[in-house]
């Protein structure tokens, strides 16, 4: 049988043909064959072995350096600006009496309401908890008028994503199927946020089981671009990148696995953290597989709030054996790292990784650099050879562990699935025998690469996505699309760090040719997720970095 995959963009009855046309065993070994090539991962086999290290015996990020301290500049935190507001502008308004937990969390619903209203929806939450978002607002707006808030975040609204438990409300993963019985607690990241005050008023919607970086299901009434309604959110953590770039919360929750937190912060011109692998416990995670790259995160309107976040977030877990071995934070440490500034900082830049991003991202890229070495962090050029192979590498790590994760939902669920998921799972069962284990090896050697080059600087600088969000048509966000283009050029340059365990960070840099945003991504050492904040707070502090309010935002903090 023969089979043929259409250039471009594949959707309606050519996308539900393919569907049919791969439950035959000839077509999805074809199709495994084309998706192999277009995505890289035939390309990966056909490398040397001097690129394949053992099977790594642990997961555990290797650190480069024990010593990251400079002497901080005790640069202010950048705060009091019009929008956008972050968790400290929202405790300064309550502490002043200038603003409300229980008005702000009922402008934060209706605000969600009122979006998701819109056609095309922006709509950035798929739950909404009021009854128990209203109960926390008037228990914090209590604590404030006795002046005894629990922590900046207290009265905060943020949102969740659908792949970890929100006690009360079912973790579907993108789904049309699962679990709709409400999870019984918090997942970790979560209950962590709500004792320190945060106020929880829904879960954001994500792509099916996380599997796409661009943002469609058509599970879900996903929402559009929160910068242009004709195109894509990102994803995997889609509403919560729109949500913040809307107002609607300062704060969201998201997983990343290969980019779906970055990826969405880009595309949406907020700022997002993917820590070091383990630093965020990930007990609560819905997910079934894909663990090994999976790293709990958040996007957020500042770098403040990135760093505070995570101080309340970190901290080992039983229930997740990767956050066992992290060093402690330092009180304090990720946000006094916002006032550290750059001096002295060194920087590598992989000039062939730059010169495979498009011109306009590049230039944008390159004029922030420039901006941070004014400001007195040197630019060092290093290489990284193996780094241009990282997607193909982590398209065959995501993708044969969440196969084998799915495994015991397929024999009952599998025709429910979205047409590009049911695509995937064939895809997937046409690879290699060995392609998992052989993956493994050439991650350990990226995981050495990049060990190696942070030996020589503090942070690695690659741009956060080698595209602008894509477009997006009615009919392709109601009955789906897939699109290995546009997914190659979102995952280009994000699954490196998922692959080594390394914190990385995304700011906003400026809008690209089509005007739409750009993002620069800092890459640091195992556990020293304070450089990546300490450049991302310069970027914010100098207007490097700076998050444009979209036509539908609003400021909750407004009278």
């Amino acid at each position: 049988m023969l089979i043929r995959l259409p250039i471009g963009r594949i959707s309606g009855f050519a996308l539900s043909s393919l569907a049919r046309a791969v439950r035959a065993r000839p077509a999805r070994e074809l199709l495994a064959t084309l998706v192999r090539s277009e995505l890289g991962m035939n390309r990966v086999r056909l490398l040397p072995s001097s690129f394949r290290a053992g099977v790594p015996f642990s997961l555990e990020p290797l650190r480069a350096r024990r010593e990251h301290a400079r002497p901080s500049l005790d640069l202010s935190t950048p705060r009091g600006r019009a929008w956008p507001h972050g968790a400290a502008d929202f405790a300064a308004a309550y502490a002043a009496s200038a603003a409300d937990p229980v008005t702000v969390t009922e402008r934060a619903l209706a605000h969600a309401r009122a979006l998701a209203q819109l056609n095309p929806s922006r709509g950035p939450l798929h739950g909404y908890d009021d009854e128990r978002a209203l109960a926390a607002a008037r228990e914090s707006r209590a604590r404030y008028q006795r002046g005894a808030p629990l922590s900046v975040f207290d009265g905060v609204p943020i949102a969740v994503k659908e792949e970890m438990d929100v006690l009360g409300l079912p973790t579907r993963l993108g789904t049309a199927f699962m679990n709709y019985k409400p999870a019984a607690k918090d997942a970790t990241f979560v209950a962590r946020l709500r004792e320190a005050g945060a106020i929880v008023i829904g879960q954001t919607p994500m792509t099916e089981y996380g599997l796409s970086p661009l943002g469609g299901n058509p599970n879900r009434r996903m929402p559009r671009n929160a910068h242009a309604a004709d195109r894509l959110p990102g994803g995997s953590s889609s509403g919560s990148g729109v949500g913040v770039a809307l107002g609607v919360f300062p704060t969201g929750l998201g997983t990343d696995g290969g980019g779906s937190v970055r990826v969405p912060a880009s595309y949406n011109g907020v700022f997002g953290l993917k820590p070091t692998y383990g630093r965020i416990p990930c007990t609560g995670l819905g997910q079934f597989g894909a663990t090994s790259v999976v790293h709990f995160g958040t996007i957020a309107a500042t770098a403040h709030d990135l760093a505070a976040s995570t101080t309340l977030a970190a901290g080992a877990d039983s229930g997740d054996p990767a956050s066992l071995v992290q060093p402690a934070l330092s009180p304090g440490e990720l946000e006094g790292a916002t006032g550290r500034g750059v001096r002295g900082l060194r920087i590598g830049v992989p000039d062939s990784e730059w010169l495979a991003a498009p011109r306009d991202i590049a230039e944008l890229g390159r004029t922030a650099l420039r901006a941070l070495e004014a400001d007195g962090a040197e630019l060092v050029a290093i290489d990284l050879p193996l780094s241009r192979h990282a997607a193909a590498i982590g398209y065959l790590t995501i993708a044969l562990e969440a196969r084998s994760g799915l495994r015991s939902l397929l024999p009952e669920h599998e025709r429910t699935l979205g047409l590009d998921t049911q695509l995937f799972i064939a895809n997937c069962d046409a690879f290699y025998p060995d392609d998992y284990v052989d993956a493994q090896r050439l991650r350990h050697t990226l995981r050495l690469e990049f060990a190696e080059a942070l030996r020589l600087v503090d942070v690695i600088a690659l741009p956060t996505t080698a595209n602008v969000a894509p477009r997006i048509t009615d009919a392709e966000a109601r009955d789906g699309f897939i699109d290995t283009a546009a997914l190659d050029a979102a995952c280009r340059f994000v699954f490196a760090s998922n692959l080594t365990g390394l914190p990385a960070g995304t700011a906003p840099i400026g809008f690209g040719t089509e005007r739409l945003p750009v993002g620069l991504q800092i890459i640091g050492d195992a556990w020293d997720e304070a450089s990546v904040i300490a450049v991302l707070a310069q970027l914010e502090r100098t207007g490097a970095a700076s998050v444009i309010r979209p036509e539908l935002a609003i400021d909750l903090l407004a009278s």
